[in-house]
Order: structure tokens, then C-alpha cells, then sequence
């Protein structure tokens, strides 16, 4: 099964999206890589649908990506008396560590880290920012605040800092058990929540211990204060739209979007697009338009993946849902601007000799007429740069790892083949020329090219590159071994 299209599509699975016959719908509709969301869903939940998954793989033949993310502490003030009250403007307003129910005038906070934290002058947001605070004076137990936007305030919603760094951990003792669980059952990415500063993605990776690719949610103003840090400790990035745009102008989000996927793209590590792309899919069987330019505008900026989030976990029109962001990619990636803009936003990178070698096949299937860059890769580090150069032709990413077929999932444009280890490279032009016409990249008067490390089956060592036939009988018997 070959996508017509370079970008990716990840769907949350949830309550709408649990059957068999539902996720096989979802990835024949499109959905390449399915997200787990640990913070709905017991265990043996989420163990069910990752042995759905992995049965439509078989089923299909086809490589699929799984991403378990992680819930992340969540800072919620306590419960009212009255179940809830109205803030106004103006009003004075108090939060504390006394477990007694609140009322109009204070509530309890359960977190003294929070109050740690906090200076006069911080903003408190409750309610995903529906309620503004501001923090006249605080002390080690409680905040004085003045209402600055009120509104309904009930039990347990919860609570952001935007303006100050929390001493709280990115993984809370849950976390800690799911993503033991998680890298047990064999997902291929752990979606990193509530990531503050790179320790919180490098404490993450050694509890992981390899087993997972890690993925860093930018969510918090201090994380895209740090990104360029964040970057290079991840694997992969997630532009988590949803609480960036509590915690920052909703104005600055689209800025910040660009930046974090240019950043990404250079660093050549995958970036999601997320959070509320086709919203108003959870009822509605189409999309408004400002939903489908919201999810083209990504596209347009070079975004490794977009992702559906209730829209496929809880929605009415699941499938629906894949088949117009499908549908949406296309239409984006057959536009001439499409691949102008894209080669507007390519920053050249020459630091290493797989460096030259993929921007050598990039201009070598621009200049000639080649059907398809074969990249042989042990860990996917090669095919990743290749996407990185966002070639116009397709990318065929070889491993004999499923593990690493299943994580370039994740990566545009890479359609991910397994193959034989391979010990000579005349083995492995054969494979990439074999996997070339049985996908129906090309025929056999066609051309492709291929990248390789000798030796094989070793880490970072791209450095080949052949341009070779389509036609085994036209491989010479002296091609090199």
C-alpha cells in the first residue's frame, strides 16, 4: 500500500476508534502512525488497541507507527462548596494549601511547588484560560490574586503558569508506570508532556533505555525558550497548539509554529502539527475552511506529520476525518507553491559525508530523470536526512529493522521497506531496485538512486551513493560489492 503523499497522518485512537474494523478503516484511509493517549484509557485499553494495531500490520504488510503520549502532571486547584462559583473582575481572590472547600473569595491548591515559584506580578490561568489571575502577593502556602478575566471557576480545573519555570518534574509517578508500560507492550514513540528544559527529555530517555524513540511536546512558553536545547536531546517534536495558546498570545502561536518546524526540519527530526486541526469533524462530516487552511498552512511549512486528535478518538466521523486531511495533503503537495515554498524554507547543511551524500541524491534526481532515492538505514538516521532535503521524487527507506521501519512512519515522505540485512553493496542496489518496481515507484526502464553505508548494517557510515537501472539484466556484473 503506497500514500500518494509526503506527509503523514497521526490518528489518536479512542472510544469511536477501538474495533479492528475501525483502525484498519483509519489506515487505509490514511493514518500511517496511530497515537495512544495515556491520559483516557486503563491499561488493559490501550494494550488492546496497540494488538489491534499490530494484527492490521500484519495484515496489510505494512509498517505502522504506534506513539504512546504521555499524560504529564497535571495542576488543578481543589473543589468548591457550592460545586462552583463566579469570579469577577476585579474581585479578590486567594489560593492556598487548606484542604478546605472554596467559595467565591479562595480555594485550595494542592501544589506547593506552584506557590514556590510564584512572584508578584505572575499570571495564574484556570479553566484552559478562561480565568485570568493576577498574583498581588504569595507566600510558601498561598497566592493573593486579583480576577483580571473572570468567569465560572469549579471543582478541579485546572491550572497554568505561563510566565515563571515550575520546579515540577515532566513525568509524574503515573507517567513513570505508563511509559514503563508503554515501552513494554513495543510502541515505537513516547510523546514526552509538560517538557520545561532539556533534563526533563534526557531524565525521560533514560527510562526508555532505547526502547522507544522520544518525542518532546512543545507546550510551555520556558519549552520554546529552551527549544534549540530541547531539539537536540529529542527524537522528534510535537507543536502542542492547544496549551501553547493558554499559556501565550494565541497570536504568537502561528510564529512559534513556523520556527519550531523550520527548527526541526534542519535538525532533520520528525515535527507534528497538532491540536484542533479539524475540530469541528467531532460532529460535523466536513470541515470549514478555515480548518482545512489551518491544516494546508502546515503542510505548506514543511511538517514531517499532522495529527487528528479527538476529531479520530471520540468523534462521529472518524474516518471521514483521515480521509479530508488525506485529501487535504494531496491537494497541497500537486500545488507549484507548494514545492516553491518548500524550497524556499531548505536550509543546507554540510557537516558530514552523509550530509553531501543525500544533497548529492537530491540534485541528482532533480537534474535527471530518477524515479525514487533508496536509502539503506540501519536506525533511519539516513532516510531522516533525505526527508530532510525534501526531494520532489519519492523516498524508499530499506531496513532490516521493523522497529526502525515502524518510527519512519513518522517521517515525510519515507516509505518504509524491510529488507535482508545486506553484507555487499551490489546486494543492496538489487533490493532498492526490487523494492522500487514492486511498490510501483518505477519500471524497469527506469532509473533510481541509491544510498548505502559501507559496511553494512553499522551506524553512520552513509557513504555511497549509485545511480542505478531499473533493469537487473543492466546492473554491470563488475557494480561494486
Amino acid at each position: 500500500m503506497r500514500r500518494h503523499r509526503n506527509v503523514k497522518i497521526v490518528a489518536t485512537l479512542g472510544p469511536a476508534s477501538s474495533s479492528y474494523e475501525m483502525i484498519r478503516a483509519l489506515f487505509e484511509a490514511g493514518a500511517d502512525v496511530f497515537r495512544l493517549n495515556m491520559s483516557h484509557g486503563v491499561h488493559e485499553d490501550i494494550a488492546k488497541r496497540h494488538e489491534i494495531i499490530r494484527q492490521v500490520e500484519k495484515d496489510l504488510g505494512r509498517p505502522i507507527g504506534i506513539l504512546a503520549d504521555l499524560q504529564g502532571p497535571k495542576l488543578r486547584v481543589g473543589v468548591f462548596a457550592n460545586g462552583s462559583e463566579e469570579l469577577v473582575e476585579g474581585a479578590a481572590f486567594r489560593m492556598d494549601l487548606s484542604t478546605t472547600p472554596g467559595d467565591v473569595s479562595r480555594v485550595n491548591l494542592p501544589h506547593p511547588e506552584i506557590f514556590a515559584a510564584l512572584e508578584p506580578g505572575t499570571t495564574l490561568l484556570v479553566n484552559d484560560g478562561k480565568i485570568r489571575l493576577r498574583v498581588n502577593a504569595c507566600g510558601k502556602d498561598f497566592a493573593e490574586c486579583t480576577v483580571e478575566v473572570g468567569g465560572t471557576i469549579s471543582n478541579r480545573k485546572g491550572v497554568n503558569v505561563p510566565d515563571v519555570v515550575l520546579p515540577v518534574a515532566a513525568l509524574s509517578e503515573k507517567d513513570r508506570g505508563d511509559l514503563e508500560f508503554a515501552c513494554e507492550l513495543g510502541v515505537d514513540w513516547i510523546a514526552l508532556s509538560f517538557v520545561q528544559r532539556p533534563e526533563d527529555v534526557i531524565e525521560a530517555r533514560t527510562l526508555v533505555k532505547g526502547r522507544a524513540a522520544v518525542l518532546s511536546k512543545i507546550e510551555k512558553p520556558a519549552a520554546v525558550k529552551a527549544y534549540d536545547a530541547i531539539l537536540q536531546v529529542s527524537d522528534g517534536i510535537m507543536v502542542a497548539r492547544g496549551d501553547l495558546g493558554v499559556e501565550l498570545p494565541v497570536t504568537s502561536v502561528p510564529p512559534i509554529q513556523k520556527r519550531l518546524v523550520r527548527g526541526a526540519r534542519a535538525a532533520a527530526k520528525p515535527v507534528i502539527v497538532a491540536t484542533q486541526m479539524l475540530e469541528s469533524m467531532i460532529e460535523s462530516p466536513v470541515p470549514t475552511r478555515a480548518e482545512v487552511s489551518d491544516v494546508a498552512t502546515a503542510i505548506y511549512e514543511g511538517a514531517d506529520a499532522v495529527m487528528l486528535s479527538a476529531e479520530s478518538a471520540a468523534g462521529k466521523y472518524p474516518v471521514e476525518a483521515v480521509r479530508t486531511m488525506n485529501a487535504v495533503a494531496m491537494s497541497v503537495e500537486k500545488d507549484p507553491t507548494y514545492r516553491s515554498v518548500i524550497e524556499a524554507s531548505r536550509q543546507v547543511r554540510r557537516e558530514s559525508v552523509a550530509d553531501g551524500i543525500v544533497a548529492a541524491a537530491r540534485e541528482i534526481a532533480e537534474a535527471t530523470n530518477i524515479k525514487a532515492i533508496c536509502s539503506f538505514s540501519q536506525t533511519g538516521t539516513t532516510a531522516a536526512l533525505v526527508a530532510r532535503e525534501r526531494p520532489h521524487v519519492p523516498i524508499i527507506a530499506l531496513t532490516p529493522l521493523m522497529s526502525t521501519a515502524r518510527r519512519l512512519a513518522l517521517t515525510w515522505g519515507a516509505h518504509c521497506v524491510i529488507t535482508k540485512p545486506q553484507e555487499r553493496f551490489k546486494g543492496a542496489v538489487l533490493a532498492a531496485v526490487a523494492a522500487a518496481r514492486a511498490d510501483g515507484f518505477a519500471s524497469d526502464e527506469d532509473q533510481i538512486v541509491v544510498t548505502a553505508g559501507v559496511p553494512f548494517n553499522v551506524k553512520g557510515t552513509t557513504n555511497i551513493l549509485r545511480v542505478a537501472p531499473c533493469d537487473e539484466r543492466l546492473i554491470s556484473s563488475v557494480d561494486p560489492e
